[in-house]
Protein backbone atom coordinates (compact mmCIF):
# COMPACT_ATOMS: atom_id res chain seq x y z
CA UNK A 1 0.00 0.00 0.00
CA UNK A 2 1.39 3.38 -1.06
CA UNK A 3 2.23 5.83 1.68
CA UNK A 4 -0.16 8.78 1.90
CA UNK A 5 1.64 12.06 1.34
CA UNK A 6 0.58 15.06 3.38
CA UNK A 7 1.42 18.74 3.55
CA UNK A 8 0.65 21.56 5.95
CA UNK A 9 -1.31 24.51 4.56
CA UNK A 10 -1.83 27.87 6.28
CA UNK A 11 -5.56 28.56 6.56
CA UNK A 12 -4.93 32.30 6.53
CA UNK A 13 -2.69 32.86 3.49
CA UNK A 14 -2.37 29.45 1.78
CA UNK A 15 1.35 28.95 2.49
CA UNK A 16 2.42 25.30 2.09
CA UNK A 17 5.19 23.44 3.91
CA UNK A 18 6.08 19.72 4.28
CA UNK A 19 6.32 19.95 8.08
CA UNK A 20 4.30 21.55 10.82
CA UNK A 21 5.32 24.89 12.30
CA UNK A 22 3.66 26.84 15.05
CA UNK A 23 3.97 30.16 13.21
CA UNK A 24 3.38 30.66 9.50
CA UNK A 25 6.54 32.26 8.00
CA UNK A 26 4.47 33.98 5.28
CA UNK A 27 1.71 35.81 7.21
CA UNK A 28 3.24 35.52 10.72
CA UNK A 29 0.05 34.01 12.18
CA UNK A 30 0.17 31.39 14.93
CA UNK A 31 -1.48 27.93 14.80
CA UNK A 32 -2.89 28.31 11.28
CA UNK A 33 -1.09 25.34 9.64
CA UNK A 34 -3.42 22.35 9.04
CA UNK A 35 -2.39 18.97 7.67
CA UNK A 36 -3.93 18.07 4.30
CA UNK A 37 -3.52 15.08 1.99
CA UNK A 38 -1.56 15.73 -1.20
CA UNK A 39 -3.58 14.87 -4.31
CA UNK A 40 -1.38 13.07 -6.83
CA UNK A 41 -2.12 13.31 -10.56
CA UNK A 42 -1.57 10.22 -12.70
CA UNK A 43 0.41 10.30 -15.92
CA UNK A 44 -2.70 9.33 -17.90
CA UNK A 45 -4.70 12.30 -16.65
CA UNK A 46 -1.80 14.65 -17.42
CA UNK A 47 -1.52 13.28 -20.95
CA UNK A 48 -5.28 13.52 -21.43
CA UNK A 49 -5.35 17.13 -20.20
CA UNK A 50 -2.50 18.15 -22.50
CA UNK A 51 -4.20 16.42 -25.45
CA UNK A 52 -7.47 18.24 -24.78
CA UNK A 53 -5.74 21.61 -24.42
CA UNK A 54 -3.78 21.14 -27.63
CA UNK A 55 -6.89 20.30 -29.66
CA UNK A 56 -9.18 23.00 -28.32
CA UNK A 57 -10.95 25.30 -30.77
CA UNK A 58 -9.94 28.42 -28.86
CA UNK A 59 -7.11 30.48 -30.30
CA UNK A 60 -5.60 33.95 -29.79
CA UNK A 61 -7.48 36.72 -31.60
CA UNK A 62 -6.79 40.38 -32.24
CA UNK A 63 -8.48 42.71 -29.78
CA UNK A 64 -10.03 44.77 -32.60
CA UNK A 65 -11.69 41.60 -33.94
CA UNK A 66 -13.54 40.94 -30.68
CA UNK A 67 -17.15 42.13 -30.68
CA UNK A 68 -18.06 43.88 -27.45
CA UNK A 69 -21.46 43.10 -25.98
CA UNK A 70 -23.38 44.38 -23.00
CA UNK A 71 -23.76 42.13 -19.99
CA UNK A 72 -27.10 40.37 -19.73
CA UNK A 73 -28.53 41.53 -16.40
CA UNK A 74 -31.71 41.04 -14.44
CA UNK A 75 -32.98 42.91 -11.39
CA UNK A 76 -32.54 41.45 -7.92
CA UNK A 77 -35.76 43.16 -6.85
CA UNK A 78 -33.80 45.30 -4.37
CA UNK A 79 -32.73 48.67 -5.76
CA UNK A 80 -29.88 49.16 -3.30
CA UNK A 81 -28.31 45.81 -4.28
CA UNK A 82 -28.78 46.58 -7.98
CA UNK A 83 -26.96 49.89 -7.44
CA UNK A 84 -24.00 48.19 -5.75
CA UNK A 85 -23.81 45.50 -8.45
CA UNK A 86 -23.71 48.14 -11.18
CA UNK A 87 -27.27 47.88 -12.49
CA UNK A 88 -28.44 44.37 -11.61
CA UNK A 89 -27.30 40.75 -11.39
CA UNK A 90 -25.17 39.63 -14.36
CA UNK A 91 -25.98 36.19 -15.74
CA UNK A 92 -23.05 33.83 -15.33
CA UNK A 93 -21.41 35.96 -12.64
CA UNK A 94 -20.01 34.71 -9.33
CA UNK A 95 -20.62 37.08 -6.40
CA UNK A 96 -19.01 36.70 -2.95
CA UNK A 97 -20.84 38.30 0.01
CA UNK A 98 -18.84 38.65 3.24
CA UNK A 99 -19.67 40.06 6.66
CA UNK A 100 -19.60 39.52 10.41
CA UNK A 101 -21.78 36.81 12.01
CA UNK A 102 -25.33 38.00 12.63
CA UNK A 103 -24.97 41.09 10.44
CA UNK A 104 -27.75 39.95 8.06
CA UNK A 105 -26.07 38.20 5.11
CA UNK A 106 -28.47 35.25 5.05
CA UNK A 107 -31.44 37.56 5.57
CA UNK A 108 -30.43 39.74 2.62
CA UNK A 109 -29.84 36.79 0.29
CA UNK A 110 -33.08 34.98 1.09
CA UNK A 111 -34.93 38.25 0.47
CA UNK A 112 -33.11 38.51 -2.87
CA UNK A 113 -34.13 34.92 -3.61
CA UNK A 114 -37.76 35.73 -2.94
CA UNK A 115 -37.77 38.90 -5.07
CA UNK A 116 -36.13 37.14 -8.03
CA UNK A 117 -38.46 34.15 -7.67
CA UNK A 118 -41.50 36.44 -7.63
CA UNK A 119 -40.33 37.72 -11.00
CA UNK A 120 -40.85 34.26 -12.51
CA UNK A 121 -37.26 33.00 -12.33
CA UNK A 122 -36.17 29.76 -10.68
CA UNK A 123 -33.94 30.25 -7.64
CA UNK A 124 -32.03 27.55 -5.77
CA UNK A 125 -31.02 28.36 -2.18
CA UNK A 126 -28.34 25.91 -1.00
CA UNK A 127 -27.49 25.85 2.70
CA UNK A 128 -24.73 23.86 4.34
CA UNK A 129 -25.38 25.36 7.78
CA UNK A 130 -29.14 25.29 8.40
CA UNK A 131 -31.83 22.66 8.06
CA UNK A 132 -34.87 23.09 5.84
CA UNK A 133 -37.09 23.77 8.87
CA UNK A 134 -34.75 26.51 10.13
CA UNK A 135 -34.79 28.21 6.73
CA UNK A 136 -38.59 27.90 6.60
CA UNK A 137 -38.91 29.57 10.01
CA UNK A 138 -36.82 32.52 8.88
CA UNK A 139 -38.69 32.70 5.57
CA UNK A 140 -42.06 32.72 7.37
CA UNK A 141 -40.91 35.54 9.64
CA UNK A 142 -39.92 37.55 6.55
CA UNK A 143 -43.13 36.72 4.68
CA UNK A 144 -41.35 34.67 1.99
CA UNK A 145 -43.44 32.04 0.22
CA UNK A 146 -42.65 31.87 -3.51
CA UNK A 147 -43.41 28.94 -5.81
CA UNK A 148 -40.14 29.38 -7.74
CA UNK A 149 -37.85 29.32 -4.68
CA UNK A 150 -36.23 25.92 -4.08
CA UNK A 151 -34.38 25.17 -0.82
CA UNK A 152 -31.72 22.46 -0.64
CA UNK A 153 -29.63 21.57 2.43
CA UNK A 154 -26.43 19.84 1.35
CA UNK A 155 -22.69 20.48 1.47
CA UNK A 156 -21.45 17.84 -1.03
CA UNK A 157 -20.43 19.78 -4.13
CA UNK A 158 -20.88 16.84 -6.53
CA UNK A 159 -24.50 16.34 -5.44
CA UNK A 160 -25.17 20.09 -5.51
CA UNK A 161 -23.76 20.36 -9.05
CA UNK A 162 -26.00 17.48 -10.22
CA UNK A 163 -29.14 19.13 -8.78
CA UNK A 164 -28.24 22.48 -10.35
CA UNK A 165 -27.97 20.83 -13.78
CA UNK A 166 -31.33 19.08 -13.29
CA UNK A 167 -33.20 22.15 -11.98
CA UNK A 168 -31.51 24.73 -14.26
CA UNK A 169 -32.19 27.78 -11.99
CA UNK A 170 -31.31 31.32 -13.04
CA UNK A 171 -29.90 32.19 -9.61
CA UNK A 172 -28.03 29.97 -7.13
CA UNK A 173 -27.24 31.09 -3.58
CA UNK A 174 -24.78 29.08 -1.46
CA UNK A 175 -24.64 29.69 2.29
CA UNK A 176 -21.78 29.37 3.04
CA UNK A 177 -18.68 28.51 0.99
CA UNK A 178 -16.80 27.44 4.15
CA UNK A 179 -19.25 24.56 4.70
CA UNK A 180 -19.04 23.13 1.16
CA UNK A 181 -16.78 20.16 0.47
CA UNK A 182 -15.65 17.90 -2.35
CA UNK A 183 -15.47 14.23 -1.22
CA UNK A 184 -12.49 13.60 -3.52
CA UNK A 185 -10.37 15.96 -1.36
CA UNK A 186 -9.37 14.38 1.93
CA UNK A 187 -9.56 17.41 4.18
CA UNK A 188 -12.21 18.97 6.40
CA UNK A 189 -14.69 21.60 5.16
CA UNK A 190 -13.38 25.13 5.59
CA UNK A 191 -9.76 24.28 4.78
CA UNK A 192 -7.91 26.08 1.99
CA UNK A 193 -8.15 23.14 -0.42
CA UNK A 194 -11.90 22.69 0.09
CA UNK A 195 -12.68 26.41 -0.23
CA UNK A 196 -10.65 26.73 -3.44
CA UNK A 197 -12.20 23.62 -5.01
CA UNK A 198 -15.79 24.53 -4.04
CA UNK A 199 -15.37 28.05 -5.43
CA UNK A 200 -13.84 26.66 -8.62
CA UNK A 201 -16.82 24.33 -9.10
CA UNK A 202 -19.33 27.13 -8.60
CA UNK A 203 -17.33 29.27 -11.03
CA UNK A 204 -17.35 26.54 -13.70
CA UNK A 205 -21.09 26.01 -13.27
CA UNK A 206 -21.77 29.76 -13.52
CA UNK A 207 -19.70 30.32 -16.65
CA UNK A 208 -20.73 27.13 -18.47
CA UNK A 209 -24.46 27.32 -17.78
CA UNK A 210 -24.89 31.10 -17.52
CA UNK A 211 -26.26 30.90 -13.98
CA UNK A 212 -25.75 33.83 -11.61
CA UNK A 213 -24.31 32.54 -8.33
CA UNK A 214 -23.97 34.26 -4.95
CA UNK A 215 -21.87 32.65 -2.23
CA UNK A 216 -21.60 33.68 1.41
CA UNK A 217 -18.12 33.95 2.94
CA UNK A 218 -17.47 34.09 6.66
CA UNK A 219 -14.97 36.62 7.96
CA UNK A 220 -12.10 36.32 10.43
CA UNK A 221 -11.81 38.35 13.62
CA UNK A 222 -9.70 40.87 11.69
CA UNK A 223 -12.64 41.45 9.32
CA UNK A 224 -11.21 39.75 6.21
CA UNK A 225 -13.01 36.92 4.43
CA UNK A 226 -11.86 33.58 5.87
CA UNK A 227 -9.68 31.46 3.62
CA UNK A 228 -6.93 32.33 1.15
CA UNK A 229 -6.89 35.67 -0.69
CA UNK A 230 -7.20 33.75 -3.96
CA UNK A 231 -10.89 33.28 -3.11
CA UNK A 232 -11.52 36.97 -3.75
CA UNK A 233 -9.45 36.85 -6.95
CA UNK A 234 -11.50 33.98 -8.38
CA UNK A 235 -14.93 35.60 -8.11
CA UNK A 236 -16.31 38.42 -10.28
CA UNK A 237 -17.68 40.59 -7.48
CA UNK A 238 -16.87 40.95 -3.77
CA UNK A 239 -19.43 42.62 -1.50
CA UNK A 240 -18.93 43.39 2.20
CA UNK A 241 -21.93 43.72 4.52
CA UNK A 242 -20.95 46.14 7.29
CA UNK A 243 -22.48 47.78 10.33
CA UNK A 244 -22.65 47.63 14.08
CA UNK A 245 -24.47 44.50 15.20
CA UNK A 246 -26.60 46.44 17.70
CA UNK A 247 -27.28 49.30 15.30
CA UNK A 248 -30.22 49.21 12.90
CA UNK A 249 -28.32 50.44 9.83
CA UNK A 250 -26.34 48.19 7.50
CA UNK A 251 -23.96 49.09 4.67
CA UNK A 252 -23.43 46.93 1.58
CA UNK A 253 -20.13 47.95 0.01
CA UNK A 254 -18.54 46.78 -3.25
CA UNK A 255 -14.77 46.24 -3.03
CA UNK A 256 -14.40 44.39 -6.35
CA UNK A 257 -16.70 44.40 -9.35
CA UNK A 258 -15.80 43.32 -12.88
CA UNK A 259 -19.13 44.64 -14.17
CA UNK A 260 -19.36 48.03 -12.45
CA UNK A 261 -17.89 50.56 -10.05
CA UNK A 262 -16.00 49.40 -6.96
CA UNK A 263 -17.05 52.41 -4.87
CA UNK A 264 -20.81 51.93 -4.78
CA UNK A 265 -22.64 51.67 -1.49
CA UNK A 266 -26.12 50.51 -0.45
CA UNK A 267 -27.81 51.39 2.83
CA UNK A 268 -30.32 49.15 4.63
CA UNK A 269 -32.20 49.21 7.91
CA UNK A 270 -32.71 46.02 9.90
CA UNK A 271 -36.29 45.60 11.11
CA UNK A 272 -38.44 42.73 12.40
CA UNK A 273 -39.71 42.18 8.87
CA UNK A 274 -36.16 41.93 7.48
CA UNK A 275 -33.86 44.39 5.72
CA UNK A 276 -35.46 47.49 4.24
CA UNK A 277 -33.57 49.63 1.76
CA UNK A 278 -33.08 53.33 2.42
CA UNK A 279 -33.45 55.28 -0.80
CA UNK A 280 -32.68 58.59 0.94
CA UNK A 281 -30.34 57.73 3.84
CA UNK A 282 -29.19 61.35 4.31
CA UNK A 283 -32.59 62.50 5.52
CA UNK A 284 -32.82 59.71 8.08
CA UNK A 285 -29.21 59.79 9.31
CA UNK A 286 -29.26 63.53 10.11
CA UNK A 287 -32.86 63.73 11.37
CA UNK A 288 -31.88 63.46 15.06
CA UNK A 289 -29.12 66.06 15.05
CA UNK A 290 -29.43 68.12 18.26
CA UNK A 291 -29.76 71.90 18.07
CA UNK A 292 -27.43 74.34 19.79
CA UNK A 293 -25.06 71.61 20.99
CA UNK A 294 -21.32 71.94 20.46
CA UNK A 295 -19.25 69.22 18.77
CA UNK A 296 -21.80 68.26 16.10
CA UNK A 297 -21.48 69.00 12.37
CA UNK A 298 -23.00 67.77 9.11
CA UNK A 299 -20.47 66.43 6.60
CA UNK A 300 -21.12 65.89 2.90
CA UNK A 301 -19.58 62.71 1.52
CA UNK A 302 -19.84 60.71 -1.72
CA UNK A 303 -19.68 56.93 -1.92
CA UNK A 304 -19.48 55.78 -5.54
CA UNK A 305 -22.14 57.84 -7.30
CA UNK A 306 -24.23 58.50 -4.18
CA UNK A 307 -23.91 61.74 -2.17
CA UNK A 308 -24.75 61.39 1.52
CA UNK A 309 -25.03 63.76 4.44
CA UNK A 310 -23.91 62.36 7.80
CA UNK A 311 -23.71 63.73 11.32
CA UNK A 312 -20.21 63.70 12.80
CA UNK A 313 -19.84 64.24 16.53
CA UNK A 314 -16.78 65.12 18.59
CA UNK A 315 -16.23 65.36 22.33
CA UNK A 316 -13.16 67.01 23.84
CA UNK A 317 -12.80 66.42 27.58
CA UNK A 318 -10.06 66.99 30.13
CA UNK A 319 -7.92 63.89 30.49
CA UNK A 320 -7.50 62.23 33.88
CA UNK A 321 -4.49 60.21 32.74
CA UNK A 322 -0.96 61.04 31.71
CA UNK A 323 -1.60 59.92 28.15
CA UNK A 324 -4.80 61.38 26.60
CA UNK A 325 -7.20 59.03 24.82
CA UNK A 326 -8.02 59.24 21.11
CA UNK A 327 -11.11 57.17 20.27
CA UNK A 328 -12.75 57.11 16.83
CA UNK A 329 -15.81 55.19 15.62
CA UNK A 330 -16.60 55.10 11.91
CA UNK A 331 -13.41 56.94 10.88
CA UNK A 332 -9.72 56.07 10.71
CA UNK A 333 -8.12 56.78 14.13
CA UNK A 334 -4.80 57.62 12.44
CA UNK A 335 -6.53 60.30 10.39
CA UNK A 336 -8.02 61.79 13.55
CA UNK A 337 -4.58 61.94 15.21
CA UNK A 338 -3.18 63.70 12.13
CA UNK A 339 -5.93 66.35 12.14
CA UNK A 340 -5.45 66.95 15.88
CA UNK A 341 -1.74 67.55 15.24
CA UNK A 342 -2.56 70.02 12.44
CA UNK A 343 -5.01 71.88 14.72
CA UNK A 344 -2.38 72.22 17.43
CA UNK A 345 0.45 73.27 15.13
CA UNK A 346 -1.32 75.45 12.53
CA UNK A 347 -4.32 76.86 14.41
CA UNK A 348 -3.07 76.87 18.00
CA UNK A 349 -5.86 74.74 19.48
CA UNK A 350 -4.20 73.32 22.60
CA UNK A 351 -5.84 69.91 23.08
CA UNK A 352 -2.68 67.88 23.73
CA UNK A 353 -3.85 67.20 27.31
CA UNK A 354 -7.48 66.43 26.42
CA UNK A 355 -9.29 63.22 25.52
CA UNK A 356 -10.85 63.34 22.04
CA UNK A 357 -13.75 61.13 20.96
CA UNK A 358 -15.06 61.02 17.36
CA UNK A 359 -18.20 59.25 16.17
CA UNK A 360 -20.27 59.05 12.98
CA UNK A 361 -23.93 58.66 13.88
CA UNK A 362 -25.64 55.55 12.52
CA UNK A 363 -22.73 53.12 12.78
CA UNK A 364 -21.50 53.92 9.25
CA UNK A 365 -17.80 53.76 8.36
CA UNK A 366 -16.42 56.39 5.98
CA UNK A 367 -12.85 56.65 4.67
CA UNK A 368 -13.25 59.52 2.22
CA UNK A 369 -10.71 62.37 2.74
CA UNK A 370 -13.44 65.02 2.32
CA UNK A 371 -14.54 64.40 5.91
CA UNK A 372 -11.29 65.91 7.27
CA UNK A 373 -12.75 69.41 7.52
CA UNK A 374 -15.78 68.09 9.40
CA UNK A 375 -13.56 66.32 11.95
CA UNK A 376 -11.50 69.45 12.53
CA UNK A 377 -14.55 71.73 12.93
CA UNK A 378 -16.33 69.31 15.27
CA UNK A 379 -13.25 69.12 17.51
CA UNK A 380 -12.93 72.92 17.61
CA UNK A 381 -16.64 73.30 18.29
CA UNK A 382 -16.47 70.93 21.27
CA UNK A 383 -13.21 72.44 22.56
CA UNK A 384 -14.58 76.01 22.47
CA UNK A 385 -18.09 74.86 23.47
CA UNK A 386 -19.61 76.79 20.56
CA UNK A 387 -22.24 75.04 18.41
CA UNK A 388 -22.30 74.96 14.59
CA UNK A 389 -25.63 75.88 13.01
CA UNK A 390 -27.83 72.99 11.87
CA UNK A 391 -28.28 74.37 8.36
CA UNK A 392 -24.52 74.32 7.64
CA UNK A 393 -22.68 71.47 5.91
CA UNK A 394 -18.95 71.10 5.32
CA UNK A 395 -16.58 69.09 3.12
CA UNK A 396 -12.87 69.31 2.33
CA UNK A 397 -9.56 67.53 2.72
CA UNK A 398 -7.07 68.96 5.22
CA UNK A 399 -3.35 69.05 4.38
CA UNK A 400 -0.46 69.02 6.83
CA UNK A 401 0.08 72.77 6.44
CA UNK A 402 -3.54 73.45 7.36
CA UNK A 403 -4.70 74.12 3.79
CA UNK A 404 -8.08 72.86 2.50
CA UNK A 405 -7.47 70.77 -0.62
CA UNK A 406 -9.84 70.22 -3.54
CA UNK A 407 -12.29 67.30 -3.59
CA UNK A 408 -14.42 65.55 -6.24
CA UNK A 409 -18.15 65.67 -7.03
CA UNK A 410 -18.70 69.09 -5.45
CA UNK A 411 -21.89 69.76 -7.43
CA UNK A 412 -23.42 66.47 -6.26
CA UNK A 413 -22.68 67.38 -2.66
CA UNK A 414 -24.22 70.84 -3.06
CA UNK A 415 -27.35 69.46 -4.77
CA UNK A 416 -27.86 66.98 -1.91
CA UNK A 417 -27.61 69.82 0.62
CA UNK A 418 -30.09 71.93 -1.36
CA UNK A 419 -32.54 69.03 -1.54
CA UNK A 420 -32.53 68.73 2.25
CA UNK A 421 -32.91 72.46 2.89
CA UNK A 422 -29.38 73.49 3.95
CA UNK A 423 -28.57 77.20 3.66
CA UNK A 424 -24.79 77.12 3.68
CA UNK A 425 -21.96 74.77 2.70
CA UNK A 426 -18.19 75.11 3.14
CA UNK A 427 -16.06 73.75 0.30
CA UNK A 428 -12.37 74.13 -0.70
CA UNK A 429 -11.74 77.48 -2.39
CA UNK A 430 -10.11 75.78 -5.38
CA UNK A 431 -13.43 74.04 -6.12
CA UNK A 432 -15.15 77.42 -6.68
CA UNK A 433 -13.55 77.91 -10.09
CA UNK A 434 -16.00 76.94 -12.83
CA UNK A 435 -18.77 76.24 -10.32
CA UNK A 436 -22.24 77.50 -11.25
CA UNK A 437 -23.99 80.00 -8.98
CA UNK A 438 -26.77 78.95 -6.60
CA UNK A 439 -29.59 81.18 -5.35
CA UNK A 440 -30.98 78.95 -2.59
CA UNK A 441 -27.72 78.03 -0.82
CA UNK A 442 -24.61 79.99 0.14
CA UNK A 443 -21.44 78.29 -1.13
CA UNK A 444 -18.36 79.48 0.78
CA UNK A 445 -14.86 78.62 -0.38
CA UNK A 446 -12.19 78.31 2.34
CA UNK A 447 -8.44 77.97 1.76
CA UNK A 448 -7.23 77.00 5.25
CA UNK A 449 -8.43 75.69 8.59
CA UNK A 450 -8.29 79.01 10.39
CA UNK A 451 -10.63 80.63 7.85
CA UNK A 452 -13.06 77.69 8.03
CA UNK A 453 -13.18 77.88 11.84
CA UNK A 454 -13.83 81.64 11.80
CA UNK A 455 -16.62 81.10 9.25
CA UNK A 456 -18.81 78.71 11.27
CA UNK A 457 -17.67 78.90 14.93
Amino acid sequence: MAKVKTKYVCQNCGYETPKWMGKCPECQKWNTLVEEVVETTSQKSVAKRSFVSSNTSSKPVRINEIKAKNEDRFSSGIKELDRVLGGGVVRGSLVLVGGDPGIGKSTLLIQVSNEVAKGGKKVMYVSGEESESQIKLRASRLGIDSENLYVYTENDMEIIAAHIENLMPELVIADSIQTMQNPSIQSAPGTVSQIKEATSQFMRISKRMGIATMIVGHVTKEGAIAGPKILEHMVDTVLYFEGERFNAYRILRSVKNRFGSTNELGVFEMKNSGLEELENPSKILISEKPEDVSGSVIISTVEGTRPMLLELQALVATSNYGYPKRTATGVDPNRVSLIIAVLEKRVGVQIQNSDVYINIVGGIKINEPSMDLGIALAICSSFRNKPIKNDVAVCGEVGLTGEIRAINFVEKRIDECRKLGFKKILIPKSNLYGLKKYDDIEVVGVYNLRQAINEVI
